[in-house]
């Protein structure tokens, strides 16, 4: 099971959050650094409202939230996403558990996660045994209250999680309290205290008690369907937890989430997730319901069959029939329902319920070939979990004013079968029929619905129904609303209440079946039927075509989506939009980038003669473990973490996890220090490596071979030293293995230069907006309506620039994958791009005296290779304000040749 383009993008999203945190060890900052650098306003109110500002709810805990709709894979994600937290927590603390508290907000659901991380053949299963070597124990509340393989070693050498409901936390019943009760069966997790001040211990309970041992392991805690825990009693439960780290997946976030990622409705359907749009259409009576969700499900089954005798997958459409509960007594119970199809000629095998009491479904595979099952009579319990991605249809015979019951079981009909686009229109798409009295209330209760299970309004879109209004047993029309569009009547919409008649089995059976044989390449279904269909058919028709056409339209606009910017996103960004003057000519302008040209065996594939160069190539031959491993740690400053409070002056503000541990590190030298010299270079090898991290392209067997070399020639003295301040010393290390990868694709990038592998052709276009981290205020003649902040000697740069009489226009490049950039043996954005109105185009790198310009000889000798490539309308200067080094320019000089050119 691979990860989807969208459900990457947030593990990406939570990486990046990671690392902002770890530089910026103050959640409220880091919380807005990350959304700053990604061109999104945080704090901001009115008109330039932004994301609200990080909500401590937890203090001390950082505790963010993926805003991802049903059916977008949240466990899937939340599975990966283990890996990348404890990556970073365990930086800081290298010795510490790795457990995991998996909450969730039923019983039902909480059988089936057990089930899916517990299963060997179930693909979450297997990706948490891929993330973590088979390391992984699975456990329920109850398995740790009896100590059923769960012991202090054990937890020590696995990823140990605990799927628990919210209810179990809150102790409101003998069974629950057993948590907080003293407990022998986890004795051995009562460790001497060892100068940790027992701050996990909370006092009122035995320290062998559950919820201790829990609270001493420091959990990561994963909050499914997070909506459900805003109360204050389910904050008090997480703080109880005593957790390094939350993670909220939810489509629906609350007053207390701090969203880091956003997914939409648009990403699922290019993804082919989701059957959407949804059609949701009203009839006049019951007994139409019925009738057009029983012509529409053969119709798409006809469709499905075609499709699989052409190479697709089997599909067998269901319709969902939500019966009312049986508090009134003239309300549409299940039995009613049953009773009528099987009068219909229903086979009885077809049809199961459904409820809180009755569960015809238990041991049932819905998904199998063999299943007859096409018909599944429900009233409330489908809330509970349910879920098969063959249900099309929903037929509702009860007035839908609970938005929430409308969003629980508008998601059984959601997830699309096989995660795939399917070649008919119609079975890319799902279904809502009602008969209510009070239509257009229960629509308002539709659209509330999907927009809790995490679809907004802004994906709505006009639907046309004129036609269906003018179509034979067609009425008036409701308004349009948008994606979620309700098709109109059959009849006149506000028709009273005692005209919608009841089911009546005893009626004659409607001819429905042939009408049901009719798929959209065959003729109409009334005539199929030889006038004889019920007047349903012609109203199936009319969905049909209209369907079809909101389809297309809509798989469309999720192709063309800007991939990772949601419109919820879009809303609350610092955009910026081209200037008219300049605007057609920079659309029209594409700077020249660095190409390697295609050889067969290379390393891309021969489908253009050229591909955009990437520095990676560079160092597919670098061999770290053969190279010079001499490096002098004398002059290693102690390592010292401070957190930095005076903005805020609240302590709480400072993320436990990201702190220091004085008395842990202590322990871990100690450890390490008590093995025997193998053990104790085996040890730090592995350490030091894991704290380097990803090198990408070069291979973590590269980077622990070059760290085993670097500890063996240590000495005893500096081996204790380097245990003690790891982090100081990875950081000489890497910069060591930085310098020699420079040098490497220096020489690699030069040598294909020479011989023409590597070219320069036209290649970065300019975008129609920007999204900058900050703004700059006016400087004349600039490229976009506002630009990039900038700082005091690039402004002084930029002003006198744009006060030259040659300069036409100035853009202050943006970094970090957003800007244009010099792709070579390093990837070096330019500060800025200026335009003379002779039509050369300058890139301008800028050093102010205060700066560190270590990387600035690279950049200068990338930036001249480049200028030398480009031709004669292209110029590279390296500008400093006094000193400038060997090629670069001082700011006076700099000024006299740009107003020349």
């Amino acid at each position: 099971m691979e990860l989807k383009n969208y459900q990457a993008r947030v593990l990406v999203d939570l990486a990046d959050y990671l690392d902002v945190l770890d530089r910026t060890p103050n959640l409220a900052q880091a919380f807005s650094d990350y959304w700053s650098s990604r061109g999104v306003r945080v704090g901001s109110t009115g008109a330039q409202a932004g994301m609200a500002p990080y909500k401590n709810t937890v203090p001390g805990v950082p505790h963010i939230c993926a805003k991802v709709p049903t059916a977008g894979g949240k466990t899937f994600i939340a599975v990966n996403a283990l890996e990348t937290v404890f990556t970073a927590l365990t930086k800081r603390s290298p010795r510490r558990p790795k457990m995991v508290v998996w909450l969730v907000p039923s019983l039902t659901i909480l059988d089936q996660t057990v089930q899916a991380l517990s299963s060997p053949e179930h693909p979450y299963r297997r990706r948490l045994d891929q993330l973590f070597r088979h390391r992984v124990v699975v456990y329920e509340k109850r398995d740790l209250l009896m100590g059923a393989g769960f012991s202090y070693d054990t937890a020590q050498e696995q990823l140990s999680i605990v799927v628990m409901s919210f209810d179990s936390l809150r102790a409101k019943n003998k069974e629950d309290r057993k948590i907080y009760q003293e407990n022998g069966n986890l004795a051995s997790f009562l460790l001497p205290d060892q100068g940790d001040g027992g701050d996990w211990l909370l006092p009122e309970h035995d320290p062998s008690a559950l919820i201790n041992v829990i609270r001493r392991m420091r959990p990561v805690v994963v909050v499914d369907e997070s909506h459900n825990a805003e109360s204050q009693l389910s904050v008090e439960m997480m703080k109880n937890l005593n957790p390094d780290f939350i993670l909220d997946l939810t489509a629906t976030p609350r007053n207390n989430s701090n969203i880091i990622s956003f997914v939409d409705a648009l990403a699922l359907k290019k993804q082919h997730m989701v059957k959407l749009p949804v059609i949701v259409a009203n009839r006049s009576s019951k007994t139409e319901v019925m009738e057009a969700a029983l012509i529409l499900r053969g119709q798409l089954e006809a469709m499905a069959q075609k499709e699989e005798a052409a190479g697709g997958k089997h599909i067998r459409p269901i319709v969902l029939f939500q019966a009312q509960p049986r508090t009134a007594d003239d309300n549409t119970t299940f039995e009613k329902i049953r009773e009528t199809l099987v009068q219909w000629k229903v086979p009885a095998e077809q049809i199961k319920i459904k409820t809180a009491d009755i569960n015809e479904l238990k041991g049932i595979d819905l998904m199998s070939r063999d299943c007859p099952v096409r018909y599944i009579i429900t009233v409330n319990a489908l809330k509970e979990g349910w879920d098969c991605p063959n249900a099309y249809i929903l037929a509702s015979l009860a007035d839908k004013t609970s938005a929430v019951d409308v969003e629980q079981i508008l998601g059984r009909v959601l997830r699309m079968p096989h995660v795939q686009q399917h070649s008919h229109d119609l079975l890319n798409l799902s279904y809502v029929f009602t008969a209510s009295n009070r239509f257009m209330d229960t629509l308002q209760s539709v659209v509330k619905g999907l927009n809790r299970a995490g679809f907004t309004d802004k994906d709505f879109r006009a639907v046309e129904q004129e036609s269906l209004a003018s179509a034979p047993g067609g009425g008036a029309s409701a308004p349009s609303l948008g994606l979620f569009d309700a098709l109109p009547d059959a009849h006149a919409t506000d028709m009273p209440s005692h005209a919608i008649d009841e089911l009546d089995a005893s009626a004659p059976a409607p001819d429905w079946q042939a009408a049901a044989q009719c798929d959209e390449d065959a003729a109409p279904a009334v005539a199929a039927t030889g006038g004889a269909a019920p007047p349903s058919t012609a109203f199936v028709d009319q969905i049909k075509a209209q369907a079809k056409a909101e389809n297309q339209a809509f798989e469309a606009k999720a192709q063309a989506a800007e991939e990772g910017v949601t419109q919820e996103l879009e809303d609350k960004m610092n955009r910026h939009r081209l200037k008219e003057l300049f605007r057609d000519e920079a659309m029209n302008l594409a700077l020249p980038q660095f190409f390697i040209k295609v050889q067969n065996g290379g390393f891309f594939d021969a489908d253009q003669p050229y591909q955009t160069f990437e520095r990676e190539e560079l160092l597919r031959d670098f061999r770290l473990s053969q190279a010079d491993a001499t490096i002098s740690f004398d002059d290693v400053e102690a390592e010292v973490y401070r957190v930095d409070l005076e903005q805020l002056g609240e302590e709480n503000y400072a993320p436990k996890a990201f702190k220091l541990a004085v008395n842990e590190r202590a322990r871990f030298t100690a450890y390490l220090l008590s093995l025997p010299q193998e053990s104790q270079i085996a040890n730090l090898v592995s350490r030091i490596t894991e704290l380097i991290g990803n090198m990408y392209p070069i291979t973590d067997p590269e980077v622990k071979e070059y760290v085993r070399r670097i500890v063996v020639g240590m000495s005893a003295e500096q081996m204790r030293d380097c245990i003690e301040r790891d982090v100081a010393y990875v950081r000489k290390i890497k910069k060591k293995i930085s310098a020699l990868a420079d040098v490497h694709a220096v020489k690699a990038f030069t040598d294909l230069l020479d011989v023409d592998r590597i070219v320069l052709q036209p290649g970065f276009k300019l975008p129609e907006s920007i999204t900058p981290s900050a703004n700059s205020s006016a400087v004349p003649k600039s490229l976009y309506v506002t630009e990039a902040a900038m700082g005091d000697f690039e402004r002084r740069l930029i002003n006198d620039i744009a006060n030259l009489d040659s300069v036409q226009w100035w853009h202050r490049n943006l970094s970090r994958g957003k800007g244009f950039r010099i792709n070579g043996f390093l990837n070096h954005y330019p500060d800025f791009i200026v335009k003379t109105k002779a039509g050369k185009i300058v890139a301008l790198e800028t050093k102010g005296d205060d700066r560190d310009n270590g990387d600035s000889e690279l950049k200068l000798k990338l930036g001249k290779l480049w200028e030398a490539k480009a031709g004669r309308d292209y110029r590279y200067m390296m500008v400093f304000d006094n000193n400038p080094i060997e090629g670069a320019e001082r700011l006076s000089d700099a000024l006299k040749k740009i107003g020349q050119l």
